[in-house]
């Protein structure tokens, strides 16, 4: 006998960009939001009754309403705003999820009137991800497509070989990735502070860089450990950070049959086949909850 198992529905991928106009300044937030909620929903798969289901058009009218009446602070802020309505406003709706997008603008400096151009920007995309199931949150942020390099100070040797291992030992390589990141907050009620969301973001991003520069890298994995290890151990309110690492490979080319020496100057760099080095740096005594699969958050 077939059962109904876990649902949710919502309205997916809601563009909403919000200007802030302060006189002749103005200030964009620039927002891609879904929205995913669950609860009593049984009979709407069961008979098709629509009885407690608040229409997904509803949600995508209340995601730009609430950018007027409440503006954009931050994604994560704005995120709990829509959350806590959509939980507290309808009794069939138990649980929210609201996930986001930001992408980042730059202000055009001219000798013109006003400060109202922007040129697109941003080094990543980025993410954030708000659940509330009336009593408890989960805030999840993160970012993506951060690509970094070091030219240098990078090796990879040792490692086990077999009649199939072909590739040669470096004792200098780029070392080269996209960043794909999550770390969830410890911020799970409203009886504690609520983090500094723009703050922690920019701190996250930069502890993360300034590990990746600073470690001398004998493995991307021994690298990712170094960049989760650093958020953990400078920002409080955090607790878990999950990374997804391509290793965008360089190659050195072989000039020799042009007589050519290369000194570790010219590289092939090789979009696919990438190692994909994944793993979660925790704080101790903290249970685990962000998914392997990055991508199902």
């Amino acid at each position: 006998m077939p059962i109904l198992g876990q649902n949710q529905y919502g309205k997916a991928e809601n563009r909403v960009v919000r200007i802030t106009r302060d006189g002749a300044t103005h200030h964009i937030k620039d927002l891609n939001v879904s929205v995913s909620l669950s609860g009593d929903m049984d009979e709407v798969h069961l008979s098709g009754s629509n009885a407690n289901v608040l229409p997904t058009d509803t949600t995508k009218n209340t995601v730009y309403a609430f950018a007027k009446e409440h503006g954009i602070e931050s994604a994560e802020q704005f995120g709990i705003h829509l959350a806590r309505h959509f939980v507290t406003s309808q009794p069939a709706i138990h649980r929210a999820r609201i996930r986001m997008e930001e992408y980042s603008w730059e202000r055009i400096e001219h000798s013109g009137k006003g400060a109202h151009s922007f040129v697109r920007t941003g080094q990543e995309t980025r993410l954030a991800q708000i659940t509330y199931d009336g009593s408890a949150w989960e805030v999840v942020s993160g970012l993506k497509d951060l690509t970094v390099m070091n030219s240098t100070d990078s090796e990879f040797w040792g490692y086990v070989k077999d009649k199939y291992t072909t590739l040669p030992e470096a004792h200098d390589r780029i070392l080269a990735t996209d960043v794909s990141a999550r770390w969830r907050f410890n911020w799970t009620d409203d009886e504690q502070p609520t983090p500094a969301w723009d703050t922690s973001y920019a701190q996250v991003k930069q502890h993360m860089l300034e590990a990746f520069a600073e470690t001398y890298s004998l493995s991307l994995q021994q690298t990712l450990y170094a960049m989760g290890a650093r958020i953990i151990d400078h920002r409080s309110e955090i607790d878990e950070v999950r990374f997804s690492l391509p290793n965008k490979h360089h190659f050195l080319v072989d000039l020799a049959p042009f007589g050519l020496k290369n000194d570790n100057e010219v590289y092939f760099a090789a979009d696919r086949p990438y190692g994909l080095i994944e793993a979660t740096v925790l704080r101790d005594g903290v249970e685990a909850l962000i998914p392997a699969d990055l991508t199902n958050l």
